[in-house]
C-alpha cells in the first residue's frame, strides 16, 4: 500500500510544462533514484513531494502522519544560529533530553541534581542507543564543535550538517537531491549502508552512479515531462533507455509518414468544412503536436584542441608544507609523464586542495622545489564554482577568455557557437549568469576551461551538479584526451574510469603513489586488512599454544602453593567490595558521587580479573 502517491502531478514554468500528467505511488522501503538530464525537474519534483511547492496541476497524497524528510541542494538555515540550534531543533523528547545532557556536559560548573533527573530520564526512555548514533552520524560528518556559528561554516559543510540533522530525525521519507556532494569516498560508503540496512523509504538525485547502483531498488527517468520507470541497476536503466528511444524514433518516421498524408488532405479540404471531418481535424493536430516531441535529447559536444606538450611537463622535488605547525605535505617528489592520468584519493581535509594549490603555484612550499614546464597549459577546473560578477551575460563570461575557439580538427569558431554546442541557445546566451541553474553553471564553467586547450587538466569535483548525460559525455572526452590529467573526485565511477594511478592522502603527510585505479586499491586495502587481523589472530593462538608447550606438569613449589590460598582470599575479599560499591551506586544520586563510584569498581574490578587469571595459572600448574 502506498504511503505517498501523486496524481496527476504536472508543473509549469514560464509556459512551459517541466512534468505533466505524473502519476505514481511510493511504498514503504521502496527507494528510487530520479535520473533525467538538468532542467528535467528532479529537484522540483522532489520539492513538490515534500511540500515546498505546490504543483501546477494535480496533487499529492500522504499517508496520515506521514513524517517528510528533505535534503536540499542549497539547504537554508533562516531560524538557527549554532549548529546546536539547527541539530536539535526537532520536538523530540529524546532528542531533547540529549541536547539538555549535552548543554550541561559542557558546563564548567552545572547542576548536579539537574544532571542526575536527566541521566534517569534517559535511561528510563531508553535513549542512550540514540545518543550513541547521533554521535555517530555527527563524528561521521565532520561535525564536531555543536556552538559554533552556521554562518561560519562552508557551503560544503552546510550541505553536511543539513544531512546530518536529516539523519538524527530519520523521517518515514528520505527525498535527497545529490547527497553525495561534499562527501569523502570513505564517508559515502558509510552513508550507503546505513541507507541500506534497515526498511528506509527514499527517494534521491545523484550523479555518483555507485551510489546509486548500491542504494536504488528502481529508476525514475523524468524526460520531456513524462516519467519512464525501470527495475534495475544503471546499466540495466541505460539498455532499456536505449531501446525505449529507438521504439521512439520508428514511431516518430511512421507518424510524420503519416502527418504528410494528413498535411495534404487538410489543404485539400474547402474553407466550410463538414461535421464528418472534425475528428480527422483534430486527430491532425494530435498528430501534429507528438511530431513535434523529438525523441532524445540534444548533448554536449566536446571537441577542442589541445596545446602542444614539450618533454618536460613538471617536476616536484622533495616538497614539504605545513600550516600552524602541522605538515600536510612531507618530502614528495614525481615527475609527470606524457599520458599521466592521476587520481588523488583520501578523506577531507587530508591535503589534496593544497596540493593541487602547490603546482598552480598559488603558494610556494615550504621546502623543496616544484618545476613546471613551459609549454604546460593547465586547464583548472575548481570545485567552488565560477567568479561571477553580478550582472555579468552568458556570452560575456565567454568572450572575456576568447572570441574564436580552435577546435580538436582545426576549425575556429565563435564564442556563441561555443555556447550552443554546451547547449546554451542564444536567448541563454543573452541572458544573466546569476539566473543560471547549478548545473548549467558546472557546464559553463567546464566550457571555460576547456577552451583555453590546456594540455595539463586538473579536475576538482566535476561531477557535482552535472547531470549523468553530460557526465558520460565528459567522461568520453576525457577517455580520448591526450594530456596530463589529475582528477579529485568521490565518484568511485569516474575515478575506475578515468585513472590509472592515485595519490593517496591520509593523516600521515607522506603521500603514497600507488598503481591501478580506485577499485584495486580498495580490494587491495582490504585485503591487507584480513591478512592483518589473521596474523594477529594466529600469532595470539601460537603463543598461547606455546606458554602451555613450555609448562611441563611439576610439583609447585612452597611459595607458589602459599601464593594460591593467598589469591583465594584476596578474590573473595575484591568481589564482596565490588557487591558493596554496587549497592552504595543504586542508592546514590549525586553524579560526581556516581563517577567516582564507577572508577572505583572498573578498578576493582580490572585487579580481580588479574588476580583470578594468575590463580587459575597456578591451578593448571599444580595439577599437570
Amino acid at each position: 500500500m502506498s504511503i505517498l502517491s501523486t496524481e496527476q502531478v504536472g508543473h509549469s514554468y514560464n509556459d512551459r510544462w517541466l512534468i505533466n500528467g505524473l502519476s505514481f505511488g511510493i511504498d514503504r522501503g521502496d527507494r528510487f533514484a530520479l535520473v533525467g538530464i538538468n532542467g528535467t525537474g528532479k529537484s522540483t519534483l522532489l520539492k513538490i513531494l515534500a511540500g515546498l511547492e505546490s504543483p501546477t496541476k494535480g496533487h499529492v497524497v500522504y499517508e496520515k502522519d506521514l513524517r517528510i524528510g528533505y535534503l536540499d541542494q542549497d539547504p537554508r538555515f533562516e531560524g538557527f544560529d549554532t549548529i546546536n540550534d539547527f541539530i536539535f531543533s526537532e520536538e523530540n523528547e529524546s532528542l531533547q533530553l540529549i541536547k539538555a545532557y549535552e548543554n550541561l556536559l559542557q558546563q564548567e560548573a552545572f547542576d548536579e541534581q539537574r544532571l542526575a533527573e536527566i541521566t534517569d530520564r534517559i535511561t528510563a526512555i531508553n535513549a542512550w542507543e540514540y545518543e550513541h548514533a547521533i554521535t555517530t552520524i555527527l563524528n561521521r560528518l565532520g561535525i564536531k564543535k555543536l556552538d559554533q556559528s552556521i554562518a561560519t561554516l562552508s557551503g560544503g559543510q552546510q550541505k553536511r550538517l543539513s544531512l546530518a540533522k536529516l539523519l538524527i530525525t530519520d523521517p518515514d521519507v528520505y527525498l535527497l537531491d545529490e547527497p553525495t556532494n561534499h562527501l569523502d569516498i570513505q564517508t559515502i560508503e558509510w552513508l550507503e549502508n546505513l541507507l541500506t540496512t534497515s526498511q528506509k523509504t527514499i527517494i534521491f538525485v545523484t550523479h555518483d552512479r555507485y551510489f546509486l547502483d548500491s542504494v536504488c531498488t528502481e529508476i525514475k527517468e523524468l524526460d520531456q515531462g513524462q516519467m519512464y520507470s525501470y527495475k534495475g541497476k544503471y546499466g540495466y536503466f541505460l539498455q532499456k533507455k536505449a531501446e525505449r528511444e529507438a521504439l521512439s524514433e520508428v514511431e516518430l518516421a511512421k507518424n510524420l509518414n503519416l502527418l504528410r498524408k494528413e498535411l495534404e488532405w487538410m489543404r485539400r479540404q474547402p474553407k466550410a468544412r463538414g461535421t464528418k471531418s472534425k475528428s480527422r481535424i483534430a486527430s491532425f493536430h494530435e498528430l501534429e503536436g507528438k511530431t513535434k516531441q523529438k525523441p532524445g535529447q540534444e548533448q554536449v559536444n566536446l571537441s577542442v584542441s589541445i596545446s602542444r606538450q614539450g618533454n618536460k611537463i613538471l617536476e616536484i622535488d622533495n616538497i614539504s608544507k605545513s600550516f600552524n605547525g602541522d605538515s600536510i605535505i612531507s618530502n614528495f617528489s614525481y615527475t609527470f609523464k606524457k599520458g599521466d592520468r592521476i587520481g588523488l584519493a583520501g578523506k577531507n581535509g587530508t591535503g589534496k586542495s593544497t596540493f593541487l594549490n602547490l603546482i598552480t603555484a598559488a603558494f610556494p612550499p615550504d621546502s623543496g622545489k616544484i618545476a613546471i614546464g613551459e609549454t604546460t597549459v593547465y586547464g583548472y577546473y575548481r570545485q567552488n564554482g565560477l567568479p561571477l560578477e553580478e550582472g555579468e551575460r552568458v556570452i560575456d563570461v565567454v568572450k572575456n577568455v576568447a572570441e574564436y575557439i580552435k577546435l580538436a580538427g582545426g576549425e575556429m569558431i565563435t564564442a556563441s557557437q561555443l555556447l550552443t554546442r554546451f547547449l546554451f541557445p542564444p536567448e541563454k546566451q543573452y541572458g544573466l549568469v546569476n539566473k543560471l541553474s547549478g548545473g548549467e553553471r558546472k557546464r559553463l564553467q567546464l566550457m571555460r576551461v576547456l577552451m583555453k586547450n590546456p594540455n595539463f587538466l586538473i579536475l576538482d569535483e566535476p561531477s557535482n551538479d552535472l547531470d549523468l548525460a553530460t557526465l558520460n559525455v565528459l567522461e568520453d572526452f576525457l577517455e580520448k584526451y591526450q594530456g596530463i590529467l589529475i582528477l579529485v573526485s568521490h565518484d568511485r565511477y569516474l575515478l575506475d574510469r578515468l585513472c590509472d594511478q592515485l595519490f593517496v592522502f591520509t593523516e600521515n603527510p607522506e603521500v603514497a603513489i600507488y598503481n591501478g585505479n580506485y577499485s584495486d586499491f580498495k580490494i587491495e586495502q582490504e585485503e591487507k586488512t584480513k591478512i592483518e587481523k589473521n596474523s594477529v589472530a594466529k600469532k595470539n593462538t601460537a603463543s598461547s599454544s606455546n606458554t602451555k608447550k613450555s609448562l611441563p606438569p611439576k610439583a609447585l613449589s612452597f611459595k607458589e602453593e602459599q601464593e594460591i590460598v593467598s589469591l583465594e582470599n584476596e578474590v573473595q575479599e575484591i568481589e564482596k567490595k565490588i557487591k558493596e560499591k554496587t549497592f552504595e551506586m543504586n542508592g546514590n544520586s549525586n553524579h560526581a558521587n556516581l563517577l567516582k563510584i564507577g572508577e572505583e569498581i572498573k578498578e576493582l574490578s580490572d585487579t580481580l580479573e588479574s588476580k583470578s587469571n594468575r590463580w587459575l595459572e597456578l591451578l593448571e600448574k599444580k595439577e599437570g
